[in-house]
Order: structure tokens, then C-alpha cells, then sequence
């Protein structure tokens, strides 16, 4: 496939006969970078990678992969090409963890899906870039949230994407893996050319990630584009509906946000 990366084009979706909507919103995730997808609950922005990845048919607009547009490529073929790691993901059984790394190589292999010597180096590999060989032969119920969530993405890394879309993929992670995660990602888009997407809440791992940001609100895009652009004390402050400081990470060229406390926080007094 001529790849280049993933578009989706003035999308609309709605649940049932409920008033919220996703109302004309557009993505593109580009190769060797990392797109955050931002907001408050609410926002859309989970649909939004769920009609990204195909899980979600759009009543209006379209998602092109690399020149194709997603609705015709089939399922297999889609996989070769994009991975997608949602917030919840249930296993019927409890499979060691190399197993669940390996199930990510279901669209390459053929015949009777026998792993060969080249499937087996890229499982390899994916434990190694995600610091999981260590407990490769524990089960799932075994580990920790933490440890779970990066035994996914072994899984999904795999599937050798071109396309990557993550869901909140640092819920359960410590401050630590957090930055490893983020930084892994960062390393896929930078060297390996990589498009990556990722919805978080952390609008400071995504200051220091990402290249580019899209700020959704009640279904609808806020505005979209670099960091520094996005990140504006003006526009967060409506959107989070909170009062906030956008400043200058100590050590690193981009920008911090914190929180503003309101008159009677306690601690926060005599803050200006």
C-alpha cells in the first residue's frame, strides 16, 4: 500500500437518539510524528479514534488509509497497516504474555498460522521495546495494570503498523512508565517513521510529546495544530472551564500547564 499515513475527513457520529453528536471533525495523523488528541470528558474523543480505526462507521465524512479510504480495505489487510489499542481490552482466556504478543501476528502469517523464524524476531523485539521479556511467560491475570497495558502494546507493535492509534494508554502506568511509554512512541514516529495518534488526559506528557495537538469539546474541534498553538490559557481555560497557567517546562522546550486555584483552595492562597 502507498502509505501516508491516516486522514479522517469532517466526520459526524451519534449514539442512538441522544443530543450528543460528533459534529464535522477532521484528524490527520502523518508519518514520523505524534498526534495528541485532547479534551475533557465528553469530548468525542474516544469515538473519534474509534472512527479512525474503523470500529465506528461515520454517518457523515471518511477515513482515508494511506490513499484508500478504510471502509473498502478488508479487515486483515487494515491490520497489516494500522494498530489500535482501545482503553478496555478483554481476553476470553489467560495466555502467557509471549502469546499475547504473538496473537498481534495473526495478519502476517499464512497456512495454519504457525509462527516462522522472522514472526518470532519481531515478537522478540516488541517485548524488548516495551521492557516486557522479563515476565514473558506469566499470564495475564498475573500482572499489574501497568505491566498489562505495555504487554498490549507489544501486541499491537506486532502487528508491524504503519499507523498506531492509542486510547488513554498510560491509565494504570506510574509517573515513570508514563514518560517511557510516551517516549517509546515518540521514538517509533521520529525513527522508525511511524504515525502515531494518542488520547490522554495528561496535558503535559502531551506538551512534551506530541507535535501536534487537536483540542475537541462537546463533539466538536476546538482548534488543532502545534503545541505551542494549542496550548493558549485562553482557549483552556473555556474548554476545562477552570482558570490555568501556561508556563515554560524547566528543562525541556515546551510548554507546562497547571491549574489555577480558586480563592479558598487552602494551599494554594496567596498564589498569584
Amino acid at each position: 500500500m502507498n502509505h501516508s499515513g491516516l486522514r479522517v475527513e469532517s466526520v459526524s457520529y451519534a449514539y442512538g437518539e441522544g443530543p450528543w453528536r460528533l459534529e464535522g471533525v477532521s484528524l490527520a495523523v502523518r508519518g514520523g510524528t505524534v498526534t495528541g488528541i485532547i479534551g475533557p470528558n465528553g469530548a468525542g474523543k474516544s469515538t473519534l479514534l474509534r472512527i479512525a480505526a474503523g470500529r465506528l462507521r461515520p454517518g457523515q465524512g471518511r477515513v482515508l488509509l494511506g490513499e484508500r479510504e478504510l471502509a473498502g480495505i478488508g479487515r486483515r489487510e487494515a491490520a497489516r497497516e494500522m494498530g489500535y489499542l482501545p482503553q478496555q481490552v478483554e481476553h476470553a482466556f489467560d495466555y502467557r504474555v509471549e502469546e499475547v504478543v504473538a496473537l498481534g501476528r495473526y495478519a502476517h502469517v499464512r497456512g495454519a498460522g504457525f509462527l516462522g523464524p522472522a514472526d518470532e524476531a519481531v515478537v522478540e523485539r516488541c517485548l524488548a521495546q516495551t521492557q516486557t521479556a522479563g515476565y514473558r511467560s506469566r499470564r495475564l491475570s498475573h500482572l499489574s495494570g501497568g505491566e498489562r497495558q505495555r504487554v498490549l502494546l507489544a501486541s499491537v507493535l506486532a502487528q508491524e503498523p504503519r499507523v498506531l492509534l492509542l486510547d488513554e494508554p498510560t491509565t494504570g502506568l506510574d509517573m515513570h512508565h508514563q514518560v517511557r511509554f510516551f517516549r517509546l512512541l515518540r521514538g517509533l514516529a521520529r525513527e522508525e517513521g511511524m504515525a502515531v495518534a494518542v488520547v490522554t488526559h495528561d496535558l503535559n506528557l502531551a506538551c512534551l510529546f506530541c507535535d501536534e495537538l487537536v483540542l475537541l469539546s462537546e463533539g466538536r474541534t476546538v482548534t488543532a495544530g502545534s503545541v505551542e498553538a494549542v496550548m493558549r490559557p485562553e482557549v483552556l481555560a473555556v474548554v476545562y472551564r477552570g482558570a490555568v497557567h501556561v508556563g515554560r517546562h524547566p528543562t525541556a522546550k515546551a510548554p507546562a500547564v497547571l491549574p489555577l486555584p480558586e480563592e479558598g483552595d487552602g494551599r494554594g492562597e496567596g498564589v498569584r
